[in-house]
């Protein structure tokens, strides 16, 4: 390899290129390095890209803004492992053109620019030769004609002007004669089908699903009644709809009703203390039915277009089989017991946590058969429950040899966790990571928090759940059904993956104690079957807004990715505004959103005209996807939002020009 230009600062790079960057399937990947050499001498840069399967790909990039940066667009239309590298090369026609045009602007005529017109007319030979053994005649005849008139005779002017033209520039592009071509290191990019990136989830336990007897009291569902849930996420527009865990329950130590340590005999446990004598990982609970119903389920929900992710929570109740199998994979306290799971305050007695330091190869190959038993069922999204829990590697080398044979397969981390943490598991081969946008409530903490993950764009895919069953912020505690609508909107344009837990569109609120984050009779630990028809024929239902949002997700492509993400000024704290623009389609969007849910909020809203491509001054009409209305913006603009009418603009701003789009695209890498 010839080392002799320089490329530096190749993006995307992911942990010093040790894992592959992240891209979905139809994503415009930008790809940008610094490329450089002594001197005054032309360079330029080559993007070489190799493709699943093995073909290749060349594209020659361009000068970028910021001096000696070059870019190019890499767009990802197929699945699985892409690579590309970066060849720098001296461009003697750019020099030679330069050189003579500067020698000629300052006087200097043809009875001393002898050498120039041949060194020019060298650089030309090379070019013909090269059309000419790859049958390209026109190409030759036009560089043929340009080096005959450097050599023929009059002046300056009239013998530069063929290979000063525009056409022979043209032809100098698509092939350019390239000098000291230095091949920089290989860099891959993992492409994921479009899910990974663009879904909407919801989340809803198929045990609460069976409706009420005749008493009054909760009947325990079954895959056959959760498909009545199953449609009513497709009416709200969600595509995937995540199970808790669906196995058999654990006997021992279970857990009552609002995590009681005394449950009566008819109480259900929770789903996360998996296994008893009915089995384990790869059973499914009696009562929700066979695995011929799980997979008549899967089937049912595809052809409503919503897909199953199914949990994998690697724990077990103290009765799981593999408590008495495999006791070398449990930790032992001093006093003989195996110690059960703990996140002070909180302790789960009927959950034992695996050491995946004792038996590692054991527990790897054990995982490994369970998860490939759920594909063969028709799954293709897992939830992973508190992976930051396990060792890093572990998911490294299981999610690896699982994409291996079944790429399409995706692995969402619930890693409520550190950022290390956070970004780390998503290298390691995570599609999508839940993150702390349920605690992120002030505008300066939404800016901060999603400028985080712009950083790590390349790596890590937010999926921003307003709630979970475990997770009931005091902002939807105290904010009433306004903050609902607030949070949702927020949620589903600031991520392309979003989600809610059931029960969010009824608006529960309630804790189970003051200063707590559980909910009050927590589905956790008991059925909660949900009338949602007659809720929202009352009027007391989050849902129309949902649907609403949702749609409006799938109709702007700008929704569907996060790289364009970038906010605007608004003089009032309780209103965030911020766009987002798709670099194929030109589709823009801009919401501004009211973070009161009490009270009306008003402001300026000052836009950066630049970010959304337009010159500083540009006036222009955008339509308003929630109301309906059209209102002429420009670079400054009034604003108010009542959380009694509307907590939100989305606004659909007219595309810009094509090639500010580019730039823009260009310009979307955040480096920290």
């Amino acid at each position: 390899m010839n080392d002799r230009l320089a490329i530096d600062e190749v993006l995307p790079l992911v942990a010093c290129g040790r894992f592959p960057s992240k891209s979905v399937v139809g994503e415009i990947l930008p790809i940008s390095a610094v490329v450089w050499r002594e001197g005054h001498d032309a360079l330029s840069a080559t993007m070489v890209v190799r493709r699943p399967g093995g073909a290749r790909d060349r594209t020659t990039m361009v000068p970028g803004a910021e001096p000696d940066t070059m870019h190019a667009l890499l767009p990802t239309d197929a699945p699985g492992m892409w690579s590309f590298r970066i060849e720098a090369w001296s461009d003697p026609f750019a020099t030679w053109r330069s050189g003579i045009v500067k020698k000629m602007d300052a006087g200097q005529d043809a009875d001393v620019l002898g050498n120039e017109f041949e060194v020019g007319a060298r650089v030309l030979d090379v070019a013909i030769a090269r059309a000419s053994k790859a049958g390209l005649h026109d190409r030759a005849t036009l560089l043929t004609d340009a080096a005959t008139a450097l050599r023929g005779r009059g002046d300056a002017t009239s013998r530069t002007a063929p290979a000063l033209s525009d056409a022979v520039a043209a032809e100098l592009a698509a092939d350019p004669v390239r000098e000291l071509v230095t091949s920089g290191q290989t860099h891959r990019v993992w492409v994921d089908r479009r899910e990974a990136q663009f879904s909407a989830w919801y989340e809803f336990f198929p045990r609460s699903t069976g409706g009420w007897d005749s008493d009054g009291r909760p009947v325990h569902g079954t895959f056959q009644t959760s498909r009545s849930y199953i449609d009513h996420a497709a009416d709200l527009g969600f595509d995937v709809v995540y199970l808790p865990p669906i196995h058999p329950i654990g006997k021992v130590n279970r857990k009552g009703r609002n995590n009681t340590l005394t449950p009566d005999a008819d109480d259900v446990g929770s789903p996360w203390a998996i296994g008893s004598a009915e089995g384990g990982h790869d059973a499914i609970h009696p009562e929700l039915g066979t695995t011929e119903d799980f997979r008549d389920f899967v089937e049912y929900s595809a052809d409503r277009g919503v897909e199953i992710a199914l949990d994998l929570a690697l724990q077990c109740a103290p009765d799981h089989p593999w408590a008495e199998a495999h006791p070398e994979w449990f930790t032992v306290l001093p006093d003989g017991h195996i110690a059960y799971a703990e996140n002070p305050p909180k302790k789960y007695q009927d959950i034992y946590p695996i050491n995946f330091d004792l038996d590692p190869e054991g527990i790897y190959a054990e995982v490994l058969r369970v998860v490939r038993h759920w594909t063969s069922l028709g799954v293709r999204i897992f939830r992973v429950d508190n992976p930051h829990t396990k060792p890093a590697d572990f998911w490294h080398r299981l999610i690896s040899e699982v994409k291996r044979t079944e790429p399409d397969v995706l692995f969402l981390s619930e890693a409520f966790t550190r950022p290390a943490r956070l970004f780390g598991l998503a290298r390691r081969g995570f599609s999508q990571s839940y993150t702390y946008f349920t605690w992120k409530t002030t505008k300066a903490d939404l800016v901060e928090f999603c400028e985080q993950l712009l950083v790590h764009v390349d790596e890590a895919r937010p999926n921003m759940f307003t709630n979970t069953p475990d997770i009931l912020h005091e902002s939807l505690q105290r904010g009433g059904p306004a903050m609902f609508a607030i949070r949702a909107a927020l949620a589903a344009t600031l991520s392309p993956a979003w989600g809610v837990y059931s029960g969010f569109e009824l608006y529960e609120w309630q804790p189970v104690a003051s200063g707590s984050e559980e909910y009050l009779d927590s589905e956790k630990y008991e059925l909660r079957p949900r009338d949602f028809s007659a809720a929202e024929a009352a009027g007391q239902s989050l849902a129309p807004w949902i649907r609403t949002l949702n749609r409006v997700r799938r109709d702007h492509p700008a929704l569907q990715q996060l790289r364009t993400l970038h906010f605007h000024e608004v003089d009032n704290d309780q209103i965030i505004a911020y766009s987002k623009l798709d670099p194929a389609t030109g589709d823009c969007v801009l919401m501004v959103i009211s973070l009161d849910s009490h009270g009306a909020q008003e402001g300026t809203l000052a836009l950066d005209m630049a970010a959304l491509g337009y010159p500083a001054d540009a006036q222009f009409t955008v339509y308003d996807e929630v109301t309906g209305s059209e209102f002429h913006w420009g670079p400054a603009n009034f604003v108010r939002l009542e959380p009694w009418a509307a907590v939100a603009h989305i606004a659909v701003i007219p595309p810009c020009d094509p090639a500010r789009r580019v730039e823009l695209t260009y310009r979307s890498h955040i480096v920290d």
